[in-house]
């Protein structure tokens, strides 16, 4: 039977499958982000210096792992089937860590497979987006946007409500919670699958074969050994991920000396802007570490105006600060966007990461000025507001259009692989965020002592990612010449990129 015009889905159905799924996914993240840290801490009893780096390292083979799940979703089991597969293991992941075994073995085990899990999940679910928009420069970035907005829906519910289970319930009941969520995105897939029949790599149209299954299945279980390894030896798993910085390194050399003068442009904008995007996350990755334990000894947890309380925060609760500005600021972005479009204005990615580094800056600012000013006072809980203001819509002209300049740069063909690669490079900049965390680390005796003593160790720490941002947006300003440039000419290509794509090779390397 020939299917009419109304039973295509459109792009909007298909891009809400992949929306909703990915909503869920991002719900169960966070949920048990915004307290792993503290468990860690409060619970198994770590240091700071060691929970800061174990989450460093979770989070590099946690963001690495999609350039693996991207390529087996380009060549192997196709980016749809391979991003089911990876909500199916996060489910498992966070059941292990709700089962409430204890030890440090048990966490372990559970972020290694909270990890696999990301890596087949995350490129795919994105690829698919680049896919569903593919050709349509103006709306994958109003597409990309929406889509990061939407998903800090979940992220927001999950950090207000984990913490809080926590808090009256204990450790297991949150995790458990982050389980059932992936749960409720993959009961959802299953209803409305249809809507991406016609969305998908190459093999999502080809009958599974059952060897190539096997295989990635046999590879999921020697990577989860390797992990358990990495998260207990922090040494090795700091080589492994500048080992996999330079693997990726060296894939994108080979990219670019297969690719055509056609194609060349784009993917040296791609490269500049992915490591701009890498940068950002050094930033970002303080919200987890030496900003939530900063909130959790240094902040005062009232919300006060006109000196009413109108409601209080924890420690954990705070990092939901980031996806409440996310969800404010996106639809002004997204129609900035669209009306500057429709006018003819022109706003390139990289203007928009300047301006992005520039709010960065200017939230790291707001929270050393409040750490130097704070003197033996709790820092009002106003000032994480405000800076999360900045630093969230700085996050979007930056991070949320990352996944936007790999659409729109990188050829088709190796699209998952891109945007595991730049996962990749977003995981070793979140390790280094850790590290430079721990510059702010303090031992059990100054952590329970006053703010007068932890203050300064805090104010030192974000004056220095102060000088750090305002380097980067220097930095980025001086190569706009190159990125307007290379975007012409990358422009100009365009009717032939089609055919030149396939000068670039998806052979693995």
């Amino acid at each position: 039977m020939t299917a009419t015009a109304s039973s295509v889905p459109s792009r909007t159905q298909s891009f809400s499958v992949v929306l909703a799924i990915e909503l869920w996914e991002r719900f169960g993240f966070y949920g048990m982000q915004g307290i792993l840290l503290l468990y860690m801490i409060q619970r198994l009893g770590f240091s700071d210096a060691h929970a800061n780096l174990l989450w460093g390292t979770f989070s590099a083979v946690s963001y690495a792992a999609p350039a693996i799940g991207g390529w087996v979703g380009d060549r192997l089991l196709g980016s749809r089937r391979t991003m089911v597969m990876g909500a199916m293991v996060l489910t498992v992941g966070y059941a292990l860590l709700g089962a409430g075994l204890g030890g440090q073995m048990a966490l372990f085990a559970a972020l290694a497979v909270i990890s696999v899990g990301n890596g087949l999940f995350k490129s795919n679910a994105a690829n698919l987006v680049r896919r569903i928009y593919e050709g349509d420069d103006a709306r994958i970035d109003v597409a990309f946007t929406i889509y990061y907005m939407s998903v800090n829906i979940g992220s927001t519910f999950s950090l207000l409500l984990t913490p809080w289970l926590q808090q009256r319930y204990g450790w297991s009941p949150p995790f458990l919670v982050c389980s059932a969520g992936l749960a409720c995105g993959l009961v959802f897939y299953g209803l409305f699958h249809k809507r991406l029949a016609s969305v998908g790599s190459l093999p999502d149209f080809q009958p599974l074969v059952f060897s190539r299954l096997m295989a990635v299945l046999g590879g999921v279980a020697l990577v989860l050994a390797v992990m358990v390894g990495l998260l207990r030896y922090p040494a090795a798993g700091r080589a492994c991920v500048w080992l996999a910085a330079l693997g990726v390194g060296v894939v994108w050399i080979l990219l670019y000396r297969r690719a055509s003068a056609a194609v060349r442009p784009g993917l040296r904008l791609a490269y500049l802007l992915i490591v701009q995007t890498m940068l950002y996350f050094v930033f970002y990755q303080q919200m987890v570490t030496s900003l939530t334990l900063f909130a959790l000894r240094d902040v005062d947890t009232a919300f006060r105006l006109g000196g009413v309380t109108l409601f209080h925060m924890s420690a954990g609760q705070f990092q939901a600060l980031n996806p409440v500005w996310i969800i404010l600021a996106s639809p002004l972005l997204s129609w900035l966007y669209k009306t500057m479009e429709d006018r003819g204005w022109s706003f390139p990615i990289a203007e928009k990461f300047i301006v992005g580094f520039g709010l960065v800056s200017s939230s790291f600012l707001i929270w050393w000025w409040s750490a130097a000013s704070g003197g033996n006072h709790l820092v009002s809980p106003w000032v994480m507001f405000w800076a999360y203001g900045a630093l969230s819509i700085g996050e979007l002209l930056i991070s949320a259009l990352g996944l936007a300049v790999v659409a729109r740069y990188a050829p088709a063909n190796v699209g998952a692989f891109m945007m595991g690669s730049y996962n990749v490079s977003n995981g070793v900049a979140m390790y280094l965020g850790s590290a430079l965390a721990n510059l702010a680390a303090v031992g059990p005796a100054v952590a329970s002592a006053d703010p007068a003593q932890t203050l300064p160790v805090y104010a030192g720490l974000f004056r220095m990612l102060f000088l750090l941002g305002v380097g980067c947006t220097a930095l980025f300003a001086v190569c706009l010449p190159l990125t307007r440039r290379w975007d012409a000419q990358h422009r100009a290509a365009q009717p032939e990129r089609l055919s030149a794509a396939e000068d670039v090779t998806a052979q693995p390397v």
